[in-house]
């Protein structure tokens, strides 16, 4: 068979594929709901009774030739920074980690479409878009700030400056209003 008809093979077998879950963790909040093997002397579905759960067994497999191989047919290679794309061999996907920043993925994206390699987790053309448009916000975000700043210090040393210009009879106002007051405050 080639590899297309394996790949819709394995496709129609994990239609059919149950969900294998834990024995009653469907009953038990506290048991996780990830596959352990029944190991009790008397469990029915250790023993594969008819109507307890299913458990995973050989027949489940999908054909070896397209086992971890991507629905495309490519086998996935993870790649974290540029010098690993220079590995990838022919029927190999590339498939960018994560952990990657913004700007790095931009950098590999763009060597990957002048390499003309497949990618298999993200759409380059919408993803760059994307991308730019967010750091364009991000310096406008900056510049408003930035202009925010500048125009709230202005208006802190023009209330400086005003302030600074008060006569000196009103200080004289100001200080002896306060000497009455203590003085009032004391009898």
């Amino acid at each position: 068979m080639n590899l297309k008809n394996l790949l819709n093979l394995r496709k129609k077998l994990k239609k059919k594929k149950p969900k294998f879950l834990r024995q009653d963790a469907h009953k038990k909040k506290k048991l996780k709901k990830c596959w352990r093997s029944p190991k009790g002397r008397h469990s029915k579905m250790r023993l594969k009774k008819k109507g307890y759960r299913k458990q995973p067994s050989i027949g489940y497999s999908s054909p070896k030739k397209v086992r971890n191989l991507h629905p495309s047919g490519l086998e996935p290679v993870f790649v974290a920074n540029i010098n690993e794309l220079n590995k990838i061999k022919e029927g190999q996907g590339i498939i960018l980690s994560k952990k990657l920043g913004n700007k790095k993925k931009l950098e590999i994206i763009k060597k990957i479409q002048e390499l003309k390699l497949p990618l298999l987790n993200l759409k380059p053309e919408e993803y760059v878009k994307k991308i730019q448009e967010n750091l364009e916000k991000r310096k406008q975000r900056k510049k408003e700030k930035i202009t925010k700043k500048e125009k709230t210090k202005k208006e802190l040393i023009k209330k400086k400056s005003e302030k600074g210009k008060e006569s000196k009879e009103e200080k004289e106002k100001k200080e002896k209003e306060e000497k009455r007051k203590t003085l009032e405050r004391r009898t």
